[in-house]
């Protein structure tokens, strides 16, 4: 079962993708994250890219953060996704958008967001994720001190920089591994 697990939404069920083709983060591994990383906000602009559920994004909202952009490829994600922010009562502050991740992050250059926090939890089969922290990176995408959150198959392991963006810390729970950069802009 998926649940919002703290915050003004805590409790709140979430539904899943139907399928085999997303994977959600579990309750384990999404407590040890905000743990790390928060585990509150005071505002800011949360990324959930491959957001499949869109739990992540939801959770820091949940947590303090002030919007959220959501962006999967998939339609059913994204029919589940905005159904997920109508029930945790998100609608106001998220957008969501069906599109492919590196298009995507064009559309916010042109918008000229910034964010202050970043999940990527793309596909294990995808071997693209340094890329698109790349891409981020050349196209400013992120605030000063910004985190970055990656999960990933435990048996590879990232670069401890790429671009602005430092490895602080990588967190592994069996099968899943998460490294979490920070966003040095100087």
């Amino acid at each position: 079962m998926l649940r919002v697990i703290s915050g003004v939404s805590k409790g709140r069920k979430l539904k899943a993708v139907p399928g085999s083709h997303t994977r959600p983060t579990t309750d384990k591994v999404k407590e040890a994250i905000f743990s790390r990383i928060g585990p509150y906000f005071s505002g800011g602009t949360v990324l959930d890219l491959f957001a499949g559920t869109g739990a992540l994004g939801i959770e820091a909202i949940s947590r303090g953060m002030d919007r959220g952009i959501f962006i999967d490829i998939n339609p059913k994600s994204i029919e589940v996704i905005k159904g997920n922010i109508s029930v945790v009562g998100q609608t106001e502050q998220a957008e969501v958008y069906r599109n492919d991740a590196k298009k995507a992050l064009k559309a916010c250059a042109k918008r000229k967001l910034k964010f202050d926090l970043v999940f990527l939890d793309p596909p294990y089969k995808l071997e693209m994720t340094e890329d698109i922290l790349q891409q981020m990176d050349l196209l400013t995408l992120f605030q000063k001190g910004a985190i970055v959150v990656v999960e990933h198959d435990a048996v590879y392991k990232y670069n401890e920089q790429i671009g602005k963006l430092q490895s602080n810390r990588r967190l592994v729970y069996g099968d899943t591994a998460v490294t979490v950069y920070e966003y040095d802009s100087e």
